[in-house]
Order: C-alpha cells, then structure tokens, then sequence
C-alpha cells in the first residue's frame, strides 16, 4: 500500500490558448474530476509536481489535492499524464477523485527482481508485458508488483495467475496472459556459413533479355 502524498492545486478559470501562460508562471495545467465532482480545472505548481514524479512510478497510487478554498484535501488518483513527444516535459494532468470505501481499477507496473536460473545458463528473458491491471480500495493501491522469476528454467514462463499481489488486491487481467518467459539465444551465423550462402545466391535478372 502506498501512502498519499499532498500536491497544492489552485483553481484556475481559463482554458484553451489562455492555460498556455501557465507555462510562464511555472505552471501545469491540470484537471480533477469523479467521485460525484464536476470537471474542475486547476494548475499545479511544476517543480513541486516534477519532484513528486521523482519518488513515484506511473499512475499508481494516491496523492491529496489541497483545492485552494476547500477545508478538507481530495483523494484522487493520478488518471494521465500528457508530455511533450520533443522535450518531454509535463503537459497535461488528469486526476479521479475517489471514494475511500470504492474499489478502483488501475493499471499498475511490474518490478522483475531475481536472477533466473534460466538466464544464468545462457537464456535471454524476453518481457511480454510490463504493467498490469489491478482492482483494489484506493488506500491498498500498491505503486508496482514484484515478480520474482529466480526459478524460471530455459523454456519456462511466468503467467499473470503466478502474480503474488497484497491482500485486497486482484489482478483484472486474463490470469493466463504471458509476462514473461526464458528463450534461447539466437546464434549467429559463422562466417563459413555467410559465405557458402553467398555462393548460392544467383545474381539477379532485372528486365527481359534481348534475343539475337
């Protein structure tokens, strides 16, 4: 379980071009909405927000919104996040409010930890996925699951089912989807075998030949 970190949000009235002065004022433009809330737009401070992404991986997780004006923070979940393709700066974010006693669904990242048995002989293991989707209460959201793959043998698989997640959690996706698995390397071919193709390869014919 994660514990919620508090971000100063200020309200903000314009949108469109006009957020684009937020940007001057170190700024980023943001918008929190669920739980019962109409769309609210707002504007986080961005070493504050930049830093916080510092200490936490994705979406994972729950931060407190100080809404200037209101007494009490809002629990919210961090929804999406836009960056900026050239400079990968933080464009955009979306917050969902939640509700403490409602489960949410999120996607939640994988932290492979161990060395496997089947790499140490020489396998290569290949990622077929790197995040999963969770359903939990908000205060049991985990930022990322670990993944043990120090038994996994030449050949072997690891599934979303051998997942090991924290009490109050569970996995959403197809239990039998592959995370990962343990190949064997692809040889190279020697330069004998390069140049025997070599000669076996007919030079090629581009046009219709002229008869005489």
């Amino acid at each position: 379980m994660t514990e919620s970190t508090q971000i100063v949000a200020h309200k903000r009235t314009t949108t469109g071009k006009t957020s684009h002065r937020l940007a001057g004022q170190n700024l980023i433009p943001a918008v929190i909405y669920g739980a019962g809330r109409d769309a609210q737009s707002i504007a986080l401070d961005r070493h504050e927000f930049e830093l916080f992404m510092q200490h936490h991986e994705g979406t994972a997780g729950l931060v407190e919104l100080k809404l200037e004006g209101e007494a009490a923070p809002v629990k919210a979940m961090l929804k999406q996040i836009q960056t900026s393709p050239i400079k990968g700066n933080v464009l955009h974010v979306d917050f969902f409010a939640v509700r403490m006693d409602q489960k949410v669904q999120t996607p939640v990242g994988l932290h492979f930890v161990g060395d496997a048995a089947g790499v140490k002989a020489g396998g290569v293991f290949l990622h077929e996925l790197r995040e999963v989707t969770i359903e939990a209460l908000p205060g049991s959201l985990p930022e990322f699951l670990e993944v043990d793959i120090t038994a996994l043998e030449m050949g072997d698989s690891i599934r979303v089912s051998d997942i090991v997640v924290p009490r109050g959690v569970e996995i959403i996706d197809d239990p039998e989807g592959i995370v990962g698995s343990i190949t064997a390397p692809t040889a190279e071919p020697s330069e004998e075998e390069l140049a025997a193709a070599a000669e076996e390869v007919e030079p090629e014919v581009i046009g219709e030949s002229s008869e005489e």
